[in-house]
């Protein structure tokens, strides 16, 4: 780790729970800073303040920016006092732990709800391995029905600041999402929850969402190795929506632009997720692809096993067309629709699939 003193020279975007800053550093460099209010409070252009360094230092992609830890107001001795009303500590034991309003904590609104939620009855969930995956999703469902309402779970696999997603932001003021909920130690959604398991519930009871999208935040982190990476996350979602009664559909991630092998074709990260973290039955759909690529997506499921426990729903590629992204910018590692269709299609699909599941067009027993 690294911390640095600087100045704001600019404060260049805020969309309530993060704002962008420009800032001169005490070592001599300048750039961009994310400060999250909720845990600095709101910074203003002359602010000092001190910069963790350390992403920015490593090269880092997703993330690679600086982040604001503390402010340093001359003459005032609480820089900071927003109590949330509620009792749950999210970033616990750090020294920037926050406390938050859980949705399912007795001083919550929607507690006496909580405690009778058990099950999802069947709610459609999507399970991404990618966050640039969510707004794909939830296009293809408001394609398919405008009416459905569609909830955005972030687990805390990744990024832990829901603002730190302008993909997320922009799709909300697209309406794309209808509402967020930050689950584990992730923060800054719409609504909190203390796991994955009672964030579905909530989506499904409290928010009366009628698909979920369950995804890791912005940054995924892969090692190479067969465990290592954040694509675990999809095969965790996908047991906690099954136990919990709800239908699992799997985004796959596919590509034939990514230049690793590992991740041509059906990334090793859906793979791992499908055929040894996933424990309970899931739909797969697979997009329509030109034949050699099909080709290569069927080989990698049938030899990895991805499938055996799940079912595939192969979706066809004339059933709906491209979805209308209502003006938001999606890339995936840095790759556009253009550049790496599969990906694109791969999502759309899932998010089709799941708009057939809610509206009781496709359905899977419990159990198969």
């Amino acid at each position: 780790m690294r911390l640095v003193w600087a100045t704001v020279t600019a404060v260049l975007a805020g969309t309530g729970s993060a704002q962008r800053l420009e800032i001169d550093l005490d070592d001599g460099t300048a750039g961009p800073a994310v400060a999250y209010p909720s845990l600095s409070g709101r910074c203003a252009v002359g602010d000092r303040i001190v910069i963790n360094t350390t992403a920015v230092d490593l090269g880092l992609g997703t993330g690679g920016i600086h982040f604001v830890v503390a402010r340093a107001l001359a003459g005032r001795g609480v820089i900071l006092d927003q109590p949330s009303g509620g009792h749950v500590m999210k970033l616990r034991y750090t020294p920037l732990q926050v406390d938050v309003l859980a949705v399912e904590e007795q001083a919550s609104p929607h507690h006496d709800i909580m405690s009778e939620a058990t099950d999802l009855t069947g709610m459609p969930v999507a399970c991404c391995g990618l966050h640039s995956q969510v707004p794909l999703v939830a296009a293809a469902v408001k394609q398919a029905d405008p009416a459905l309402r569609v909830a955005y779970v972030m687990t805390d696999f990744a990024s832990l600041p829901l603002g730190l997603s302008e993909v997320v932001h922009a799709s909300l003021k697209a309406g794309l999402l209808d509402t967020t909920i930050s689950s584990g130690q992730a923060f800054g959604g719409e609504h909190e929850a203390v796991n994955l398991h009672s964030a579905l519930l909530a989506a499904r009871h409290v928010v009366h969402a009628d698909v979920a999208i369950v995804s890791i935040g912005p940054g995924v982190v892969g090692t190479a190795t067969p465990f290592g990476h954040g694509g675990v996350a999809q095969g965790e979602a996908v047991n906690a929506a099954g136990c919990l009664g709800g239908v699992p559909v799997v985004a796959l991630r596919l590509s034939f632009a990514d230049e690793r092998s590992r991740h041509r074709a059906v990334s090793h990260h859906s793979l791992i997720a499908l055929s040894r973290i996933a424990l309970t039955p899931a739909l797969v759909p697979v997009p329509h692809l030109p034949e050699e690529q099909a080709r290569e997506v069927d080989d990698a499921l049938v030899t990895s096993a991805a499938l055996e426990h799940h079912r595939r729903v192969d979706v066809g590629s004339a059933s709906s067309g491209v979805p209308d992204l209502r003006g938001v910018h999606v890339t995936t590692m840095g790759r556009s629709l253009a550049d790496d269709p599969a990906f694109f299609t791969a999502a759309f699909a899932a998010g089709e699939v799941c708009a057939r599941v809610a509206r009781g067009e496709v359905f899977m027993p419990r159990g198969t």
